[in-house]
């Protein structure tokens, strides 16, 4: 059974930081590309950051500079590193294990609140 569990969630300041975790259990972890995606309030699930299972990270226009993904496959752990909030940041954050072939589906995990005051 696999499970993804985010954590690091939380209230804020713009200018502040927070390092959300996510935790899986049930796969192979240092096989699969995982990813972080958030969610504001009346908008699409969108993509942040991806890190590959070589670690090759890409990232959305909207936080490349300010946030940083990171995997340690140890800890079957991946990380997102967010600096410089913004109040537009201001969304649930969804952790992915990516899909990888017929046999290798997604999975979600079930989202931690950031909130980012002005």
């Amino acid at each position: 059974q696999v499970q993804l569990v985010e954590s690091g969630g939380g209230l804020v300041q713009a200018g502040g930081s927070l390092r959300l975790s996510c935790a899986a259990s049930g796969i192979i972890f240092s096989t699969n590309a995982m990813g972080w995606y958030r969610q504001a309030p009346g908008k699409q699930r969108e993509l942040v950051a991806t890190i590959s299972r070589g670690g090759i990270t890409n990232y959305s226009d909207s936080v490349k500079g300010r946030f940083t993904i990171s995997r340690d496959n140890a800890k079957l752990t991946v990380y997102l590193q967010m600096n410089s909030l913004k109040p537009e940041d201001t969304a649930v954050y969804y952790c992915k294990k990516e899909a990888s072939g017929v046999w290798s589906p997604a999975y979600w995990g079930q989202g931690t609140q950031v909130t980012v005051s002005s």
